[in-house]
């Protein structure tokens, strides 16, 4: 496993829609940002894991999903919150 990365931030893809995110990002001291269809491998190869802070303040893991269409997205692993923990977090600069 090359790293786990916190993420703080998101870039919405609004012309998406199915609402997929652009892209999502890290920590602004030596940040970090990816699009969304690199992070998605990264998860299946296992080369990278992410998690996020929910609003509750419980760690989340960041997982990839399949719609009916067969598109791939990522969300956070259930935690009975609502609205979507990514789609909570602040814009990325």
């Amino acid at each position: 496993m090359a790293g786990t990365f916190r993420v703080n931030c998101h870039k919405p893809d609004n012309a998406d829609k199915d609402r997929r995110l652009q892209g999502l990002g890290g920590p602004a001291d030596g940040g970090w940002y990816r699009d969304i269809d690199t992070m998605i491998n990264n998860v299946e190869n296992e080369n990278e894991q992410y998690w996020t802070v929910a609003p509750t303040g419980e760690s989340v893991w960041i997982v990839v999903r399949q719609r009916s269409n067969g598109r791939k997205y990522l969300k956070t692993e259930p935690d009975g919150v609502e609205p979507n923990n990514l789609l909570a977090l602040p814009h990325c600069p």
